[in-house]
């Protein structure tokens, strides 16, 4: 059996994925999202958008479908990258969403763990949906030096906002270098530690003068990192996780499906929240710096 392996970009997979629609089997493995068979040869896309083609025909469908398999170059998987090295990546997660925690995570990845990431389909937990994420990040936790930290919207709205420790931007200089900061006291030793760029390195050094634990390596803020680097992706999916923990908890507790996000369902629901619990509702649920909260003031006028 011939067996023919592409990395393809999102955009090309969707593109493969609508093609084959009419020809979609079904699959066992939890990394495959979508699986076909055309023309004898059974087509297998990861969650990681790597696509292989298997059969005696595999070149040649490849081929009609428009990908020229390119000259198999064995040094290629060897190539060296900023990423092959000990790293540390951080990430954060319900930044932008109203209801919820702010979870932040950072994770030691070492070039040794990158094939096992690669096939359970690690990526940018944007690019997964919420189920893949839940599947993934226990895995993720058990085999991999982290720290999660998860601030509640209570706790939240006690240092964010006028006249507070913090702002939206400074709480998480904090959170991120409090879990580095964390991961480097249990003896990880990376070459490199990388931040998905939420703010400038100034500004992050500006608000970083602030903080009491300090560590001397160096670090890299990037915008994008996750989708550059294993440790980054690898803490945007046990972050997500741990937000979508936190919503589910809070939303059991207060009887409402608290959304993900800031748009006007966000507003419909902090409405009927402070219908139901008065500010307080707000205060242990939401983040109260955000525009949503006069929103659902002005909803309730209404009623």
């Amino acid at each position: 059996m011939n067996t023919l392996v592409l990395q393809l970009d999102e955009k090309t997979v969707q593109y493969l994925i609508q093609t084959l629609k009419e020809h979609r089997i079904q699959s066992t493995n939890a990394y495959v999202r979508f699986a076909a068979k055309f023309k004898q040869v059974t087509i297998l896309i990861y969650a990681s958008r790597k696509v292989v083609f298997q059969g005696k025909n595999a070149s040649a469908v490849a081929q009609e479908l428009g990908y020229k398999p390119a000259v198999h170059n064995s040094n290629q998987d060897n190539i060296k990258n900023e990423q092959d090295c000990p790293l540390i990546g951080s990430d954060e997660v319900g930044n932008g969403s109203y209801f919820g925690g702010l979870a932040v995570v950072a994770s030691f990845v070492k070039q040794a763990d990158h094939a096992f990431l690669r096939e359970l389909g690690v990526d940018d937990s944007k690019n997964l949906t919420d189920v893949k994420i839940k599947q993934i990040a226990p895995l993720l936790e058990a085999k991999l030096p982290h720290k999660a930290l998860l601030l509640s919207p209570q706790k939240y709205n006690e240092v964010v906002g006028d006249n507070k420790l913090h702002n939206a931007v400074s709480v998480k200089v904090a959170l991120h270098n409090q879990a580095i900061f964390l991961l480097l006291q249990e003896g990880c030793q990376p070459d490199k530690i990388v931040i998905d760029a939420f703010t400038s390195p100034k500004n992050y050094q500006k608000y970083l003068k602030n903080e009491n634990n300090r560590f001397l390596n160096p670090l890299t803020l990037e915008e994008k990192a996750e989708g550059k680097y294993l440790a980054v992706a690898v803490s945007s999916i046990i972050a997500r996780k741990l937000f979508l923990d936190n919503l589910d908890e809070l939303s059991q507790k207060v009887g409402f499906n608290l959304p993900s996000g800031a748009g006007q369902q966000s507003d419909k629901i902090a409405s009927q929240i402070l219908k139901t619990y008065g500010k307080l509702g707000l205060e242990t649920t939401a983040k109260l710096h955000f525009k949503n909260t006069k929103k659902a003031y002005q909803l309730l006028k209404k009623e």
